[in-house]
């Protein structure tokens, strides 16, 4: 059993689980957009979230020396650095508009873990915007780039998605901080810590409302993904409403982070 939870613990520590997410979402883009399959836009987004995150993680632990290079650790370290080789590859296939808006969120990644000015903490760290932060990558890396490789037209039905995805992304995270409020900095601002855990979670239910509705704005209402929302809803708003402090680390980082995953996978269903 402790070989299993090594690997599992791996699996989760190096991002792994949260880039099938991100892929999962790309994927869904595709499938809403009627898409062909394109792998290059899904292989980037999944090499480039476990680098991204990875980063993220440990970069600024691994500058203040306060992480010792353990097995795992350096098993990470390698496992990053042979996906940035992937992320490269896959980078050059994609189109060039496509590179460019990539180039960009590659940047709000930077700014989000590395202080560019001096005594001034980095993005991930300015009072109240992280959530937003993060919930704007995701939505460009899994709704804008494979719209923009495939030359999809911007519609109407595009910018309702991305709200939907930005509510989507918003919602989860706002499990993440709930989960972390005792953990995270006071001076961080998280919308828990604004205005609490049940208001918060209040928030979160009430922002499902529209993430469900605003399907029947878009032209063409698909009766599948249509049920496949209305389950993802409910899915979303049990874990919100047990969200709290005490629960183990795996609540957000794997069962949480399953749900875009486990959206994808509804589709076979249906």
């Amino acid at each position: 059993m402790r070989f299993f939870k090594l690997i599992f613990d791996f699996y989760i520590n190096s991002s792994i689980h949260v880039a099938l997410s991100c892929y999962a979402l790309v994927r869904m883009t595709h499938y809403m957009f009627h898409i062909p399959d394109d792998d290059s836009v899904a292989n980037f987004a999944f090499f480039g979230t476990i680098v991204g995150y990875n980063f993220v993680k440990y970069d600024a632990l691994a500058r203040a020396k306060k992480i010792q290079m353990r097995n795992e650790l350096k098993a990470i370290v390698l496992f990053s650095l042979c996906s940035v080789i992937l992320v490269g590859y896959y980078f050059f296939k994609l189109e060039l508009i496509t590179q460019i808006i990539a180039v960009i969120f590659l940047s709000i990644t930077l700014l989000y873990t590395l202080p560019f000015f001096p005594n001034k903490k980095n993005a991930r760290n300015w009072a109240g915007v992280k959530i937003y932060i993060v919930a704007l990558c995701w939505v460009g890396v899994t709704l804008g780039l494979p719209i923009l490789d495939a030359g999809i037209s911007i519609t109407m039905n595009f910018y309702l998605k991305c709200i939907q995805r930005f509510v989507l992304i918003f919602v989860l995270v706002l499990i993440f901080e709930i989960i972390d409020l005792a953990k995270d900095d006071p001076h961080l601002k998280t919308i828990p810590q604004q205005i609490g855990v049940k208001q918060a979670k209040i928030l979160g239910l009430l922002l499902l409302i529209p993430f469900c509705f605003l399907e029947f704005f878009k032209s063409g209402l698909d009766k599948n993904q249509l049920i496949i929302n209305l389950i993802l809803v409910l899915m979303i708003g049990l874990f919100l409403l047990f969200a709290n402090e005490k629960q183990s680390k795996y609540y957000t980082s794997f069962w949480v982070e399953s749900i875009p995953i486990v959206w994808w996978l509804l589709l076979f269903l249906f």
